[in-house]
């Protein structure tokens, strides 16, 4: 058997924003139409290091795309990254294994795409202040990809390490801030993607109209958001039923859940863009499989 390898050069030299933006939205339809197959993540516990491997398997029939995403957090991770990950495609038809990719990739640059699509649909129309709350990858990630679907004035970061907040703002032509209330006081769309499993965003500091995208916080006794303000805003999220096994933020807050992003996109919800708003993302196994078919498709392109 001849299973092709895709490293994460190739992922990362055919994947755009552009094409993967688009993509989301549609797997995000798809999800909240109940076309696809995806149970809620499997994960096993690694407790000695914290960590965890997932287990993300899905299968889109109108796709004819079939895969499943092996990833491991090991958030004390300092040396190598904390986020790793494949993904294994397979032929739908008769099951055999096609192509094993690099998934790190992968899996920064769609969560940071699904964060866009929510961002198209939730942040006020003249947003010009984006605001991030950390300065790794998905830091990065989202500040590329939010930055291709509206022209932010500012970008102000905010890190618990001042020089990493400084390095990134100096990246992308943003202000570092030495508090997180100094750095979201004024923005229109606030991105939290740190590592913090206690609240690092808290609701009197947060205007009213802003967009929150919180991507961190991803076990269910984590938070990264005040309890007040996940109550006090509308509610979006990727799953519910992953979002009320998972998501910390949604678990101990007991926040109302308004609707599925897939389900605003589909015109089913309202987008709530004159209200403050929070898309709590934890990621889908059907982002993972589309955004592997995007690359295969590139791939036979480039």
């Amino acid at each position: 058997m001849d299973i092709k390898f895709i490293p994460a050069e190739d992922v990362k030299r055919v994947l755009h924003f552009s094409e993967l933006i688009p993509q989301m939205e549609s797997a995000l339809k798809k999800f909240s139409s109940k076309n696809v197959e995806q149970p809620v993540r499997s994960i096993v516990s690694v407790k000695e290091a914290n960590g965890f491997l997932g287990v993300m398997p899905a299968y889109s029939s109108t796709d004819q795309a079939l895969a499943v995403k092996l990833v491991t957090f090991y958030p004390q991770n300092t040396d190598v990254p904390t986020h790793n990950a494949i993904i294994a495609v397979f032929n739908s038809h008769n099951g055999i294994p096609e192509v094993i990719m690099d998934g790190e990739v992968i899996t920064t640059m769609r969560t940071a795409a699904v964060s866009a699509v929510a961002t198209k649909y939730l942040a006020a129309g003249d947003a010009s202040t984006l605001a991030v709350l950390g300065s790794g990858v998905q830091a990065r990630s989202h500040i590329q990809a939010l930055s291709s679907i509206k022209s932010f004035k500012k970008i102000n970061i905010w890190s618990r390490t001042k020089k990493n907040a400084e390095k990134l703002a100096g990246e992308v032509g943003g202000t570092a801030y030495d508090s997180v209330q100094e750095a979201v006081k004024d923005a229109d769309v606030i991105v939290t993607v740190t590592s913090s499993s206690t609240p690092v965003l808290m609701k009197d500091w947060v205007k009213p109209g802003t967009h929150v995208n919180a991507v961190g916080a991803c076990r269910p006794d984590w938070q990264e958001i005040d309890p007040d303000l996940m109550r006090s805003s509308v509610l979006y999220v990727d799953s519910r039923e992953a979002a009320m096994k998972e998501s910390g933020d949604v678990i101990l807050s007991k926040a109302d859940i308004f609707a599925e992003l897939g389900e605003m996109v589909l015109g089913v919800k309202e987008a709530e863009v004159q209200k403050t708003t929070v898309f709590k993302s934890l990621g889908l196994a059907i982002e993972d499989v589309m955004s592997a078919k995007l690359v295969q498709q590139l791939m036979k392109m480039n």
